[in-house]
């Protein structure tokens, strides 16, 4: 059984179509990429997938239609997303930041949840009393990660994580990235750092202009001649 399953997906604002039936599959236990420069549709996919916009087509989760379902109710079903933004609570402190993520569990498995968190992101246990709004781009980047992973996810949703963050920063995050997966969390990766998400990455799309131009294995399309030139340069 696929993860994610989405067919013919269609987004528009207006008379403008931004995502053009496309089609993608996640399979369980892996990190699927979805690349493309600003302006492609990868966060209106995004936003399509997991319910805070109105769309077209079918979107499967673990073999159920969850098309025209609303956002709880999809967080419910195991699927969370990490927005482009970060968008921590910034009057909160860390911890109570991490504690919003978690409306869906309680007890053993909460407590199991922070440890996970504070494991991958020991900075956040070192600051967690701090308000979030003091953190770096960098840290917040983490909180909000961290705060979806609370919310114990079967799939988690990444749009653009390593936005306006520094190199080492990226590097580090796309590590921990490869960690949750290897803790047993698929993971949909949208990202305009095609090189990064590609080294990452078991599959990746590419988005242009609303529509999948090309796709395939990571390994392979991270030395398409083709790509190279579009996206990674010379």
């Amino acid at each position: 059984m696929y993860a994610l399953q989405i067919r013919n997906l269609e987004v528009s604002y207006g008379f403008i179509k931004a995502v053009k039936g496309i089609n993608i599959t996640v399979e369980k236990g892996k990190i699927v990429t979805l690349l493309g420069s600003n302006g492609a549709g990868k966060s209106s996919t995004i936003r399509a997938i997991s319910g805070v916009m109105e769309s077209s087509g079918s979107i499967s989760l673990f073999g159920r239609e969850i098309a025209k379902t609303a956002v709880n109710k999809i967080a419910k079903l195991g699927m969370l997303v990490v927005p482009e933004g970060r968008h921590v609570f910034k009057e909160l402190t860390v911890e109570e930041n991490l504690r919003t993520g978690a409306f869906t569990v309680s007890g053993t498995a909460r407590s199991k949840n922070f440890e996970r968190v504070y494991r991958y992101f020991p900075v956040l246990q070192e600051r967690k009393n701090q308000i979030a709004q003091t953190l770096s781009g960098g840290e917040q980047q983490m909180l909000a990660i961290g705060r979806a992973l609370m919310g114990s996810p079967k799939i988690l949703l990444l749009d653009e994580p390593s936005l306006g963050l520094a190199p080492l920063i990226v590097k580090d995050l796309f590590e921990i990235i490869q960690h949750i997966r290897e803790d047993g969390t698929t993971v949909l990766l949208v990202e305009q750092n095609a090189l990064g998400a590609l080294k990452i990455a078991d599959y990746a799309y590419v988005l242009e202009v609303g529509q999948i131009r090309m796709e395939g294995a990571a390994d392979v399309l991270i030395k398409d001649p083709a790509l190279i030139e579009a996206y990674l340069g010379h």
